[in-house]
């Protein structure tokens, strides 16, 4: 082995990172400086190596001392210095380009702050080489925040953004994409002017134009005012330039040009309301699909943004065959994770409204694609294959298609409830949801391998999102089962538990356990003595809910659950008229009985005329003495004034009470 290369073995470089004093010693330095930065440069192998044998530490130690070395005898000349911190702060970037554990040393060795006091030397090569790395580390999510409500911190960046140093600007920007998150950010960087100074630096290099771009993204992500502010900034020269920059050259800058206007259209609609605008959106993502790298990746994503609940926009992508290209790139060999992630999300939602997009995707090919990300090692795709499925199910034309219909496929969502990340537990749930509602063989199989069990669990999670999920797809599960399965099902949940679920502290999940037990005792005369089993603690809740409830969601399931209940034999009609209407002993009627009927929503008005229909059956022999209660307790004078109620629905329905009310009293006359 020759005796240059045994040198340069990265032990023996790591062992020559010190500090030393005479030219030679600093032309030594300098030397394995730069042949740690060339190993390195491209190689994650020999980073994470470097890392191990803890070369950056060392590495800092050199810029520091370089950094504040004086000119005094013996020592590295002044060029001497400007050439070890080049090298220096050159390794320095280049780990922490692309492998987070090699920011983490960096940050953990003190880099910044000794890279940050060399943007101000009078060498303009080590300027160059700071801003640089610290470009490098700032675009990690392990780099620290600059808050930018500290005066120093804003003087300091808005000094950077002067620069005539182009690296410098775009260090400036790097930064400011990085640390601004809040509103009030926000207004403080508009205040501060930022904004005005990165449209005049849309006119510079490639690199400078995708970091302003990158950085008035941030500044008026999610925020009216600063996103109107920038777009009336020159009568719209601002918006222009946006518009422009869309056609550019390079795909990473018409890319970010995209992210800038969404941005404005969703904080500020007004300013890019424009349809044709919004069209050529389209055209520049959809075409940015198939760009290999990280515009590839980031292109899904920002067309997800775009056309997010825009029937309009949907179609347009259609049109320019949007699907087509996404499933194109799905059926490649290989497709990394974040590209994978966002075509997923991207067809997810352009399934979300229209029947024939979601036609597009129903070839097998595609299909069982999707359906093997379900088993992706990231947790990002499995969310977005989830979602993807939960859209596509939407259609009961495509849940008995191809391997929607499989037994593998349900199973392998129950195995999802599982998985050790909460978000692809939530999603599986909402996919689950869809495929369960409407199936007898998929509820069956969804039971034989132990998901009814899972979903009881899950409903007793801290997670209010998860108890919510699981509520619903039981709720699901429950609707038009056969009684094997609702027994099964009741025995797995427990009245208990089901008590409990009603009185659960989110609405919405009191709203989910209460149309599950209307989906229990529906149509179903075996079922409803679960509602009196326990000393009726299920009814006695329902009952609760309805007296107390502030959420009109929770009483219009109530008032289905009664009217189901009084759907039924004699002795369960009664009993919900006692409930509704107590015997007029010492008690007085619910407040909410003729509270209900007189609401202004529809639906609680009409599940509540429901109850009464059902109370009112004159096929039922005790409905003559019902009546004659309901005439007592003022209800069926509630009714007559109801008689011209302006849904239809309700006005039907009043008027089906009524009649039979009538043919009851004319039949005891």
């Amino acid at each position: 082995m020759p005796a240059s290369a045994a040198n340069n073995r990265p032990e023996d470089l790591t062992a020559r990172l010190g500090v030393g004093a005479g030219a030679a010693q600093g032309e030594a330095l300098l030397k394995a400086l730069r042949e740690v930065k060339n190993q390195i440069i491209g190689n994650k192998t020999k980073k994470l190596l470097y890392l191990h044998l803890g070369a950056v530490p060392k590495i800092v130690s050199v810029l520091a001392a370089a950094g504040s070395a004086s000119d005094d005898s013996g020592g590295i000349s002044r060029g001497g210095d400007a050439a070890v911190i080049v090298q220096a702060a050159a390794a320095i970037g280049s780990f922490a380009c692309g492998v987070e554990d090699g920011v983490r040393a960096v940050l953990d060795a003190g880099a910044v702050p000794h890279l940050t006091s060399i943007l101000s030397h009078h060498d303009e090569k080590v300027v160059d080489a700071g801003a640089r790395s610290l470009k490098m580390i700032f675009q990690s999510e392990l780099a620290p925040k600059y808050d930018v409500l500290q005066e120093e911190n804003l003087n300091f960046l808005l000094s950077l953004l002067d620069s005539d140093n182009e690296n410098v600007t775009e260090l400036a920007a790097s930064i400011i994409a990085h640390s601004c998150e809040t509103n009030e950010q926000q207004k403080a960087l508009c205040d501060a002017g930022v904004l005005l100074r990165f449209v005049s630096l849309l006119g510079g290099s490639s690199n400078q134009k995708d970091g302003c771009l990158e950085s008035i993204a941030a500044v008026i992500k999610n925020n009216t005012e600063v996103s109107s502010r920038f777009s009336c900034t020159g009568n719209g020269k601002a918006l222009n330039a946006l518009a422009n920059l869309i056609q550019d050259r390079y795909p990473q800058t018409r890319l970010l040009a995209c992210k800038c206007l969404i941005a404005v259209g969703h904080a500020s609609p007004c300013y890019v309301e424009e349809l044709q605008i919004k069209t050529k959106l389209v055209l520049v993502l959809v075409e940015l699909l198939e760009e290999p790298g990280r515009v590839g990746n980031e292109a899904p994503f920002s067309l997800k943004t775009l056309i997010a609940d825009d029937e309009e926009l949907h179609k347009q992508a259609l049109s320019v065959n949007a699907i087509e290209k996404l499933c194109s790139i799905l059926q490649m060999s290989s497709v990394q994770a974040r590209r994978l992630q966002g075509i997923l999300l991207a067809l997810a939602e352009l399934c979300s409204k229209l029947e024939k997009c979601r036609c597009q995707l129903m070839s097998p090919q595609v299909l069982n694609l999707i359906v093997d990300a379900l088993k992706h090692d990231c947790m990002d795709v499995r969310v977005a294959a989830c979602n993807c499925i939960r859209n596509i199910t939407r259609s009961l034309k495509n849940l008995s298609a191809g391997c929607l219909s499989s037994e593998a496929f349900i199973v392998r969502l129950v195995q999802l409830l599982h998985d050790p990340s909460t978000s692809v537990q939530i999603a599986a749930l909402g996919a689950l949801c869809n495929i369960v509602i409407n199936c007898a063989t998929r509820k069956s199989v969804l039971i034989k391998c132990g998901g009814v069990s899972q979903l009881v669990q899950l409903s007793k999670s801290m997670d209010s999102v998860l108890r919510s999920k699981s509520v619903l797809a039981l709720r699901n599960l429950m609707f038009l089962a056969d009684i094997t399965d609702k027994e099964f099902i009741l025995k797995e949940l427990t009245l208990c538990t089901l008590a409990s679920l009603i009185y659960d502290s989110e609405c919405s999940i009191q709203e989910q356990a209460l149309a599950l037990i209307s989906g229990l005792v529906d149509g179903c005369s075996q079922s409803v003595k679960h509602v009196f089993a326990q000393d009726s603690i299920i009814l006695d809740a329902v009952m609760r809910q309805l007296q107390n409830a502030s959420s009109i969601g929770v009483c219009i399931q109530g008032m289905f659950v009664l009217s189901n209940i009084a759907a039924g034999s004699e002795s369960d009609k009664d009993t919900v008229m006692n409930y509704l209407v107590p015997p007029q002993t010492d008690s007085c009627i619910p407040s909410f009985t003729i509270k209900f009927l007189q609401s202004k929503d529809i639906l609680l008005r009409v599940a509540s005329l429901w109850c009464f229909v059902n109370l009112t059956d004159p096929a039922s022999v005790g409905s003559s003495r019902r009546v004659a209660r309901l005439q007592d307790a003022g209800i069926v004078l509630q009714l007559k004034s109801m008689l011209n109620d302006p849904c239809l629905d309700c006005k039907l329905r009043v008027r089906m009470i009524l009649e039979q009310c009538m043919e009851l009293e004319t039949a005891q006359a």
